[in-house]
């Protein structure tokens, strides 16, 4: 009989192009190195935290966990260099199902192999290791490349949320949430697979 899936601890997850490990506060001077100098922290319907905002981000993500409401975990390159960060959130072990978010880049592994196979690594996790029914992206209206992101990894859009929660400057939202489901898990994996060895 297989253990019970653990949903408190972040896992460890590797494949050709990246790594992910969680979080820890050791951490924050590769995310600072990562998000220095890139303007990611100026793009006001974004969350990614500042260089000087970047301890209290990851000690708000280490309490979030000990509460056991999200799984952070650091992002690293193949040659072992932080690159990003991202979190398992809105953890609901009964139905099962979580939601993918919080997550940015450095801009220099944008549209590379690494977020596609950090997405597939977290979803093989997901469905395959958690047994999850659903995955759920939710990203800014005005977010689009985030939105064109999630759309290629083959997840469908569920619809608009208006007014669902504020970006960080205090304005509405409005939350576009996109969904994978368990029976199209395999051909999801199948195209990410596919995608994944265009950067081979």
């Amino acid at each position: 009989m297989n253990a019970p899936a653990d949903w408190t601890a972040a896992p460890t997850l590797s494949g050709r192009h990246v790594s992910l490990e969680p979080l820890q506060a050791r951490h924050v001077p590769g995310l600072q190195r990562a998000v220095e100098g890139t303007g990611l922290d100026q793009l006001w319907f974004t969350q990614v935290p500042s260089v000087v905002g970047m301890a209290a981000y990851v000690d708000a993500a280490l309490q979030a966990q000990a509460e056991g409401k999200v799984l952070p975990m650091v992002i690293r390159d193949a040659g072992g260099e932080i690159v990003g960060t991202t979190r398992c959130y809105a953890l609901d072990a009964s139905v099962p199902k979580l939601s993918i978010g919080y997550t940015w880049y450095a801009p220099r592994v944008q549209r590379s192999g690494v977020n596609t196979e950090a997405k597939l690594l977290l979803l093989q996790h997901a469905f395959e290791t958690l047994g999850c029914l659903a995955v759920v992206f939710e990203t800014s209206w005005f977010n689009h490349a985030s939105r064109t992101a999630i759309a290629r990894l083959g997840a469908k859009q569920d619809g608009v949320l208006r007014n669902h929660t504020r970006h960080p400057d205090g304005t509405p939202r409005d939350t576009v949430v996109f969904s994978i489901i368990d029976t199209e898990w395999a051909a999801v994996k199948r195209h990410l697979q596919f995608r994944l060895d265009s950067h081979a």
